[in-house]
């Protein structure tokens, strides 16, 4: 058989009609084979080989039934279907130098006493560094950075932390954030070299505050950057010890990636419309007829969304599916200097997009709204 590549270039896209699964299949032309009756826990791989390996067998003793392939009903697979086959859980986790530091009781006190004000009352902290200062200022830029990647090509999950990736983006995902980290190694021995000075600035400026045991000695392990995949599914155990729990826990799952999906497609839908708003109002002329003055930025990040939708969308909405391609139609070839000098290709673009606006607001409005209960126990990168 041959070997299926991975194309990058594949999407949460629309798949065919697929076969019932082996375990479905099994109820409804009643086959069944006690003896091989799994009796321990499997990896993922070996579940996926034997069910193979099951559905080879059923597919063998129908050859030799009156029953056809072609009487297996085909069940057309939903975008949640779709998402959770093809996408993997992903979270981001920094380990991060607390640099603000509450009062003592006996400092608020004295503010207290300043302001004839119950220190019980109080709330008051310190920054124990001037987080300004340009080698501190390139870590929270860092983190940014691997935020905004990190963001950019996941799609959102209804536990706090976690998002979903393409399993064929895990590769370049991995080496990306490895490259982040040896950055934010540089950045960190950066801070340190000029630790000494940054210290001395505080202590001038926190005054009787400043308490040289509130900083460690050296800045090194202080600053970190981590990752990892964590298991969505249910544990593969509880098919051998309890099959209705491991049910249960299959349709929870299930139901999860559905919210996964309205999730996604809310997102989509709240930034394109967001895009689509301020490009227009930058278009527009004023009630005085001065014509507003707008960034490259109001294009280029209406063409990025484009290309992150065609990439992450899990083809649930054709309405917003085909707004987007509306949109991308407007504004395809023209670029912000063209928007700049051609009055009359700046009106057009405008009331074209005027017209996605207006369609997209009634989404938004009709959109009923959803309460999903998130896991807040979950450690930080969220």
């Amino acid at each position: 058989m041959a070997t299926r590549r991975h194309d990058p270039a594949v999407r949460f896209a629309a798949t065919p009609p697929v076969i019932e699964p082996p375990s479905l299949v099994l109820s409804s032309i009643q086959i069944l084979h006690p003896a091989r009756t799994p009796c321990r826990a499997f990896s993922h791989g070996e579940a996926y080989v034997r069910e193979k390996s099951l559905f080879l067998l059923i597919l063998k003793e129908l050859s030799m039934s009156t029953i056809t392939v072609a009487d297996i009903p085909l069940v057309p697979e939903s975008p949640a279907q779709r998402l959770r086959r093809l996408a993997a859980a992903v979270r981001v986790h920094f380990t991060w130098w607390g640099v603000h530091k509450t009062l003592t009781t006996r400092q608020k006190e004295e503010v207290g006493v300043t302001y004839d004000a119950d220190a019980r009352f109080l709330t008051a902290g310190k920054k124990l560094v001037d987080t300004r200062h340009e080698a501190f200022r390139r870590l929270t830029s860092l983190r940014s950075r691997v935020s905004q990647y990190w963001r950019g090509l996941t799609l959102p999950y209804v536990e706090a932390g976690v998002r979903l990736i393409r399993q064929i983006d895990i590769e370049p995902f991995v080496r990306t954030l490895e490259g982040f980290r040896e950055e934010l190694t540089q950045a960190e021995a950066d801070l340190n070299a000029v630790y000494a000075d940054i210290k001395a600035d505080a202590q001038r400026r926190l005054g009787r505050l400043y308490n040289p045991s509130d900083y460690p000695p050296e800045v090194r392990g202080l600053f970190g950057l981590d990752w990892d995949f964590p298991s969505v599914e249910p544990p593969s155990y509880l098919l051998r010890i309890a099959p209705e729990v491991y049910q249960q826990e299959h349709e929870r799952i299930a139901h999860r990636f559905e919210e996964a999906v309205q999730l996604a497609e809310q997102a989509f839908l709240t930034e394109f419309a967001r895009l689509v708003a301020h490009l227009t109002e930058r278009l527009s002329g004023d009630s005085d007829g001065e014509r507003k003055v707008f960034r490259d930025s109001a294009v280029t990040n209406l063409l990025e969304f484009f290309q992150r939708f065609r990439q992450l969308n899990v083809r649930s909405n054709a309405q917003l599916d085909e707004l987007v391609e509306q949109a991308q139609r407007v504004v395809q070839g023209v670029g912000p200097q063209q928007l700049r000098n051609n009055d009359a290709l700046r009106q057009q673009v405008a009331t074209q997009l005027a017209g996605v606006q207006s369609v997209l607001d009634g989404l938004l409005v009709d959109r009923p709204r959803r309460s999903i209960v998130r896991n807040r126990n979950s450690s930080g990168g969220s």
